[in-house]
């Protein structure tokens, strides 16, 4: 029974710390919508677009504790991060350098 509620209170510590990190997210760019992603036994991922276009992200160590977490922050979630909720994304010259960098002047993989 004492390893069930520390492995409950050690998620709920966790649910917490993403809800806070969602909430400064969200604050800092006039809001926020989120998709989350499962990404294998590293967790899942809680990508986050804000109003402003600002985009980031965050893990959780699973699809629980990642759907907790938004459904506490309060923010309106997506299943699939589709053209519509893309399109919301702003990207700078920094992103499309990356984005772009193998192509355009980036290493060559000759």
């Amino acid at each position: 029974m004492a390893d069930t509620q520390q492995v409950d209170a050690k998620a709920e510590r966790r649910v917490a710390r993403l809800v806070k990190q969602i909430g400064a997210f969200a604050k800092e760019h006039g809001g926020a919508e989120g998709q989350l992603a499962y990404i294998g036994e590293r967790g899942t991922r809680i990508v986050l677009v804000g109003e402003d276009g600002g985009w980031g992200d965050l893990v959780a160590p699973s699809y629980e504790i990642a759907e907790k977490a938004v459904a506490k922050a309060g923010i309106t979630v997506h299943e699939e991060f589709d053209g519509e909720f893309a399109a919301k994304v702003t990207t700078g010259p920094y992103e499309w350098s990356r984005m772009a960098g193998i192509q355009v002047g980036g290493p060559s993989n000759t």
